[in-house]
């Protein structure tokens, strides 16, 4: 039996033990270490076993995931989340829909030190859901555009899913999260103009917020400095070179941890949050870990290699051949977690997306997009689950409904971004 029919027959068994309910990382290291050793020989599956923990585990860039993780951990118990949306709601005080804008812009402001959708989603539900609902939203209108802001958390930098996709195709992690700035701002205003066209379409899904005077408005921008702060000094720093992105996440976790620390954090809220951390990072290092099984099975199977060539043979551009493979990342968006998808499709797309001659920065932020829309369409979404499990007075159909148009809109982004790459390059030029 040839490298590549065992490389495909792997696929679809791993495909097949996630349908199974097999964790996404088991399957894709079980897959992986039989794999090689198939194509190898069973002593070269062994040396894999043991040298993985430590290629991976010992990465000095893998040590930024934590450090992002426990920044945005950090960010959650010292109610920096609760400040910035009552700043953002007097902003947009007296606008319909102000308090769903509200939500869109404080879940990407707070995405833009959390670096995980379902942090986003989860910290923003607790704070805003109440008060929307105190204010006459329909709650499965609420719930989507809580979901919808959740998932600016993957693009916004500092984002962990760009972070493992620097990593896995060893581009600049500094690169891609300048390059993820302009599409994840282009998320949070096409989010808000969603928001300010649905209610004004079905003025029943919210009502007007209670206005605000200038003066207050302005007061409540220093809701807002905490979080300007840490982004500013994280993205200013990695940009003029004065650090790399891993001691950059360290300073962000010291500067949120001063801030707690300053807001009555002590020994049992730093405890708490170390925990929270740790269970977190076990979670993303150990499906660094299968995939990184993966990719040695893949790459010794010569399987992406010869993928690429027989689709370089077709008589298709280049275009289509993209077109396809967001369609399918859309596809295993509706039963996969976001970084799951990544970490499995990175070792065998990667190196067709570098053969049909695509900007390997550019590829990264449209997957990123592609998958980013799983985590809210059925029957998977996460992010809507997540919220499901905090709201469980509410129905899960109302909720898929609510997010249908930021779906929508969704869609509109990743053709822009597809049909003008310089959105996401022009800061890097």
């Amino acid at each position: 039996m040839s490298p590549e029919i065992i490389g495909a027959i792997g696929l679809v068994v791993m495909i097949l033990l996630v349908v199974l309910r097999v964790p996404v990382a088991l399957a894709m290291l079980g897959v992986g270490l039989v794999g090689f050793g198939a194509v190898t020989a069973p002593s070269g599956a062994l040396q894999m076993l043991k040298d993985i923990p430590v290629d991976v585990l010992a990465k000095y860039d893998f040590s930024a995931i934590p450090l992002f993780i426990l920044m945005g951990v950090f960010a959650t118990h010292s109610g920096m989340a609760g400040k910035l949306f009552e700043a953002t709601r007097t902003i947009f005080g007296g606008v319909r829909g102000s308090l769903g804008i509200a939500g869109i812009g404080s879940s990407g402001i707070f995405a833009s030190i959390s670096g995980s959708s379902l942090a986003t989603a989860s910290t923003m539900t607790k704070v805003a859901l109440p008060q929307m609902e105190k204010y006459g939203y329909q709650p499965g209108f609420a719930c989507g555009i809580l979901a919808a802001g959740g998932t600016l958390g993957i693009m916004i930098p500092p984002s962990i899913a760009l972070l493992v996709y620097a990593i896995l195709t060893q581009q600049s992690v500094g690169d891609m999260f300048i390059a993820g700035f302009l599409p994840g701002m282009l998320g949070m205003v096409m989010y808000s103009i969603t928001v300010m066209i649905m209610v004004r379409w079905k003025p029943h899904l919210a009502r007007r917020g209670e206005s605000t005077t200038w003066k207050e408005k302005l007061i409540s921008l220093t809701g807002l400095i905490p979080f300007s702060f840490i982004f500013i000094v994280i993205i200013a720093g990695i940009f003029f070179g004065l650090f790399t992105p891993t001691e950059g996440a360290a300073v962000g976790a010291f500067v949120s941890w001063a801030y707690a620390f300053v807001k009555g954090m002590r020994m049992k809220g730093l405890k708490q949050s170390l925990i929270e951390t740790l269970a977190l990072s076990a979670v993303v290092f150990f499906m660094l870990l299968g995939a990184e099984a993966l990719g040695y099975f893949i790459s010794v199977s010569r399987l992406s290699y010869t993928l690429a060539t027989w689709i370089g043979t077709l008589a298709v551009s280049p275009m289509v051949v993209l077109i396809c493979i967001l369609i399918m990342y859309f596809l295993l968006g509706l039963f996969m977690d976001a970084l799951a998808m990544l970490v499995i499709t990175i070792p065998v797309v990667y190196p067709i997306i570098v053969a049909l001659g695509f900007d390997p920065v550019w590829f990264g932020i449209i997957a990123v997009l592609t998958v980013e829309l799983g985590l809210i369409t059925p029957p998977m979404g996460m992010n809507i689950f997540v919220i499901k499990a905090m709201a469980p007075h509410i129905k899960l159909s109302d909720m898929f409904r609510g997010v249908a148009p930021f779906i929508v809109s969704d869609v509109i982004r990743l053709v822009i971004l597809v049909a003008f790459p310089a959105i996401s390059l022009v800061l890097l030029s």
